[in-house]
């Protein structure tokens, strides 16, 4: 049977030899690794790539079920596909050729990521007579796609605190400036900096202070919405986007920051250490670079150092601190 496969698998092919030999050394040639299984889903071809990629050898699946804890294709949820969503199956039963990722079971026992393909072969009749499954490591593609993750997080993230750097600060600001231009969507940006901060680092530590500034920064990202966005300006401060505001919504936002941030304790030691923030608001306006409602911001933030810290200044108001 497995012969019968091969041919109606390459009878297409103009080569010199029609010999079943040369189709098997032609298949043990490929990278990939090549199974054909009949319409019971029994294995009756499996090449030398398919060995290497599996673990198994040849003489170990040859007349098994690929389902029989052979390959037991899972996806990446850990949902087991053989009796479920199998590919082989939807390929057997209708003639159509799917393409997947999935997880294939290692010999080893481990499970290999790998993108798997399946196509029908036809008998002399035009019959279903079997499947061909093809299958590449994708480990190496996955491992690239990490690598490029974690680049990027590296790249666009603060190491210490995990939300936005400077750079990603910038890219948000003009993603916000051309929906605004765009859709006429309003924004507004959160200057914010934690008060006498200094004082953490001088009285406590450096690893105090970085300890405050984690604290400020995962306070921040649970006090916005999931379409604003927080970044670290750089040493204390932080700068927070907020989309489609008015004044008033944005005011009520930093005041959410500055009160949750005053409610934070932190344990260091036999010490409570606790923190406040002032934080200055702008709101966009037609024309705005990036650059003048940041500025339009700090002017606030100032604002609210002068007006005793621990306060929001808006647009058209100052918050006084909370005592």
């Amino acid at each position: 049977m497995g012969i019968e496969l091969a041919n109606a698998l390459d009878e297409t092919l103009t080569a010199p030899a029609q010999d079943a030999a040369f189709y098997r050394n032609l298949l043990d040639a490929l990278a990939d690794g090549v199974y054909f299984v009949d319409c019971e889903r029994k294995i009756t071809y499996w090449n030398r790539a398919a060995e290497r990629i599996a673990g198994y050898a040849r003489q170990g699946v040859i007349g098994r079920g690929c389902f029989e804890d052979v390959l037991v294709h899972s996806s990446a949820e850990g949902c087991q596909l053989c009796h479920v969503a199998c590919p082989l199956s939807a390929t057997l039963k209708d003639g159509t050729t799917q393409a997947s990722d999935v997880f294939m079971k290692h010999k080893e026992g481990h499970r290999i990521p790998v993108s798997l393909r399946t196509s029908p072969i036809h008998g002399s009749a035009g019959e279903i007579a079997g499947a061909v499954a093809i299958f590449s490591d994708n480990s190496a593609k996955l491992d690239a796609i990490e690598k490029a993750r974690v680049l990027e997080q590296l790249a666009l993230l603060d190491p210490l605190t995990g939300v936005g750097n400077r750079r990603l600060i910038d890219i948000e600001i003009q993603r916000f400036q051309a929906a605004f231009v765009r859709d006429g969507d309003p924004f507004a940006i959160l200057f914010l900096d934690m008060d006498r901060f200094k004082q953490i680092n001088d009285r406590h530590g450096h690893g105090a202070g970085d300890a405050a500034l984690r604290m400020a920064a995962k306070t921040i990202a649970n006090s916005i919405r999931c379409f604003d966005f927080v970044g670290r300006w750089g040493g204390e401060e932080f700068i927070v986007l907020l989309a489609n505001v008015n004044e008033a919504e944005a005011a009520a936002i930093a005041e959410r920051c500055r009160a949750l941030i005053e409610s934070c304790r932190l344990d260091w030691g036999d010490r409570v250490i606790r923190t406040t923030a002032s934080i200055g608001v702008g709101l966009s306006q037609a024309g705005d670079t990036a650059g003048a409602i940041i500025e339009r911001a700090d002017r606030k933030l100032y604002a609210a150092k002068g007006a005793g810290r621990n306060c929001v200044a808006g647009p058209q108001q100052s918050t006084r601190p909370v005592t």
